[in-house]
């Protein structure tokens, strides 16, 4: 059975997080991803533990941030600030379809490596950049960090308690997210990218930023400010437009409720054995339960003290109100949903064990993800790719690497 992608080919020129998150979505569904890293060190992230993956052959690990966004890809040790290193770029790009990278703005022109350089060896080339503030624009020339993006497109004004509260302030979301939704968007940019070059019978550059696709993330918060001209606030586990959907806590714990709408709510009230709430005229429907929010939700949690997480959990979806326990990875992975989903994947390596993954969660019927490769090392497959792509000889292999083009 082909792989939804397999008839495409991407060179990844990108590190971190947000290239190699969008290159690992493409590899998953059958794309041959070559992953291009810098002998002697790699992605950065290969560096980034603990935690690392168990030692292969003696060698220094990797990390297993490394691992969680790499696997299904090779990976070529190429030096690009050398000519023979830029000239076998250029090479590999001439039989590619899309290419990614995340340099910084203007790096790869210096080496020859920019979009219009490759458009002249490949019309039919996907150029995707990713940077932190776009190819243009006063902030263009800075560097970043997902972090710094949470902060300034907006992310961490909506994330956290509210300021009059202890622990008040501002909080980064506990994932890269500002990384990965780029990633994702990269995705749909390269996707859409390919439709069109079946129609035109030519390629186009994508300048994608991680301070738009952050800011886009704002969603209805950011879309409210257009129209009102009035700031979002934090609120921390509640919901700005309904209520109840927070986090309450139990006699021994703490669970979430989202009752999303006034059915929902009214058999929230008898669940809780708070019955008269229901029909209150300052809590009968969504618009009023937030007007009057800071009256009401003292209530209901002082009513959610009194029995357990796991009691409230049966009571409440016996009711049909959409509720959940907060549950670490141990217990995520535990949990009878997440099992039957198949989240748990696992990559066989040559040497009979096997790499644990996340395991991807599109589901296709025809075509689904598949896991044929584990993380590659550094370098795993210089030899492989410019004999099978490039027809280099051993010789001329062995040459390239006397002169310290490739690793």
């Amino acid at each position: 059975m082909h792989s939804a992608l397999s008839h495409l080919r991407v060179l990844d020129l990108s590190r971190i997080l947000a290239g190699p998150w969008c290159t690992q979505n493409l590899a998953d569904l059958g794309a041959d991803v070559i992953k291009v890293e810098r002998p002697g060190c790699g992605d950065d992230t290969r560096h980034w533990g603990p935690p690392w993956l168990p030692h292969r052959n003696g060698e220094r690990p990797d990390s297993l941030y490394y691992a969680s966004t790499n696997r299904n890809k090779r990976s070529i040790a190429i030096d690009i600030s050398r000519a023979a290193g830029q000239r076998l770029v250029r090479e590999l790009a001439a039989g590619c379809d899309v290419l990614i990278e995340n340099y910084k703005v203007g790096d790869l022109a210096r080496y020859g490596l920019a979009y219009a350089d490759l458009r002249a060896v490949n019309p039919r080339l996907i150029y995707c950049s990713i940077t932190g503030y776009g190819q243009s624009g006063p902030y263009a020339h800075k560097p970043g960090y997902d972090f710094v993006f949470q902060g300034l497109g907006g992310l961490m004004s909506v994330t956290g308690e509210s300021d009059q509260l202890p622990g008040g302030g501002p909080q980064k979301v506990g994932v890269a997210v500002a990384d990965m939704v780029t990633g994702l968007y990269a995705d749909i940019a390269i996707l859409a990218a390919l439709q069109a070059r079946e129609r035109s019978g030519v390629g186009q550059y994508i300048d994608l930023a991680l301070l738009d696709c952050t800011v886009a993330l704002g969603g209805h918060h950011a879309n409210a400010y257009l129209h009102t001209g009035k700031p979002a606030s934090r609120h921390g586990n509640a919901h700005p437009n309904m209520v109840p959907y927070q986090v309450f806590a139990s006699s021994d714990g703490h669970i979430v409720v989202a009752a999303g709408n006034d059915g929902q709510w009214r058999r929230f009230c008898r669940a809780i054995e708070r019955p008269e709430l229901a029909e209150h005229p300052r809590y009968a429907s969504a618009s009023l339960r937030i007007v009057n929010r800071a009256e009401l939700v003292p209530q209901l949690e002082q009513a959610l003290l009194s029995r357990s997480s796991a009691d409230w959990l049966r009571r409440l979806e016996d009711a049909a109100i959409p509720c959940g326990p907060i549950n670490d990875y141990q217990q995520v992975f535990a949990d009878p949903q997440v099992r039957h989903r198949g989240m748990h994947a696992r990559i066989e390596q040559p040497d009979a064990t096997a790499c644990a993954t996340v395991a991807s969660p599109l589901r296709l019927c025809a075509t689904p993800p598949r896991y044929r490769r584990p993380p590659p090392r550094l370098g795993q497959h210089t030899d492989e790719i410019l004999g099978e792509l490039l027809r280099k000889t051993p010789e001329e292999i062995a040459q390239l690497r006397a002169d310290a083009a490739i690793g």
